[in-house]
């Protein structure tokens, strides 16, 4: 077999419909379009449109906030980083940081920062540097012997403040 015989499956593939094309072709003079009106011309967008009558998306009311300035944050849990140690992806004695997350696959990618959560069960010592982290998982880690410093305080954001000057013990 070479290259140039390899071919699809028989009926794998279908041409397109060549509309306009004569009388005889099922589908010439008004192409599948009907008889005349807006929508038989070129050029037609009315999606939405309901006969002059003021459309659904429209007479529906407005919800809600997109806030374009969040951030986009990996919410890691506690149980998830304790299978990474356990695994030998994360080492104990170094501080957990977002590469340190990366490189052991927790998470994909570093986005904006992390947030800690606390579900999950911590046994190992570490020592966190997190962007946020909830009040269970700031507990869970104490107790575990380990340490969190976190850019916002849990449930309180520090406003005007940004990055390592915002750090709290």
């Amino acid at each position: 077999m070479k290259l140039n015989e390899i071919s699809d499956n028989e009926g794998a593939t279908k041409n397109r419909m060549r509309v306009g094309r004569g009388i005889g072709s099922g589908k010439g003079k008004t192409a599948g379009r009907g008889v005349k009106g807006q929508k038989a011309r070129t050029g037609v967008s009315i999606k939405g449109f309901e006969g002059g009558q003021m459309p659904l998306h429209r007479r529906l009311p407005k919800r809600g906030f997109n806030n374009i300035h969040a951030a986009d944050l990996n919410e890691v849990n506690l149980g998830r980083v304790q299978q990474a140690v356990d695994a030998g992806r994360l080492d104990k004695a170094a501080t957990v940081t977002i590469d340190a997350l990366v490189a052991a696959g927790i998470c994909s990618r570093a986005r904006d920062g992390v947030k800690l959560l606390g579900v999950g069960e911590l046994t190992t010592k570490l020592s966190f540097q997190v962007t946020r982290a909830s009040k269970s998982a700031i507990e869970a880690v104490e107790k575990a012997g380990g340490s969190v410093t976190v850019q916002y305080e849990a449930g309180v954001a520090t406003r005007g403040t940004k990055g390592a000057d915002a750090a709290v013990a």
